[in-house]
């Protein structure tokens, strides 16, 4: 298992192609088939990670597995902690351990930019992340509303997790 971050115009179309792969099968029968797509393409579009990255300071990291890339997350400096934007894994390789050893990465992303905190948005009826990132020491801070445009609202938990210092 390697973590890398994306560095050109094929990795980010590779995150996008991992996004349409990824989040028909994790939203399904949590929103619409329209509302999947409608995000998919306003967050995940090759346009949109890329303004992301150039513009918004996100960055992005490919999980790859033997080579072939299984998963990616997006993050986000902000107000001193880190915001965990999306973290997804194909369905076939959940279960393997990777979850842990992406928060692991970032956690010591945290640590060497000096940040306390992970924070990230679920949507509340996303049973299996949640139970996921209470697992990983995640809480319920908040719950928010927010609209998206094009008639649709995400309706979220904030999540966050504190990052220990390193012990020496």
């Amino acid at each position: 298992m390697k973590i890398r971050e994306i560095e050109a115009g094929h990795d980010i179309m590779e995150v996008n192609r991992l996004a349409g792969l990824i989040w028909h099968e994790a939203y399904r029968g949590i929103i619409s088939r329209e509302q999947i797509a409608y995000m998919v393409e306003r967050f995940q579009s090759v346009r949109a990670i890329t303004e992301q990255v150039a513009l918004d300071g996100y960055r992005y990291f490919l999980l790859e597995d033997e080579g072939r890339a299984v998963g990616y997350c997006g993050v986000q400096m902000r107000d001193g902690e880190l915001f965990l934007s999306k973290i997804y894994l194909l369905a076939e390789v959940r279960g393997r351990g990777f979850f842990p050893q992406m928060l692991e990465h970032l956690t010591d992303l945290c640590r060497d930019r000096g940040l306390r905190t992970i924070r990230l948005t679920v949507n509340r009826h996303n049973e299996r992340a949640i139970g996921a990132y209470r697992r990983a020491g995640f809480r319920e801070v908040c719950t928010q509303v927010t609209d998206i445009g094009g008639g649709y609202v995400m309706d979220d938990y904030v999540m966050e997790r504190e990052v220990a210092p390193e012990k020496r």
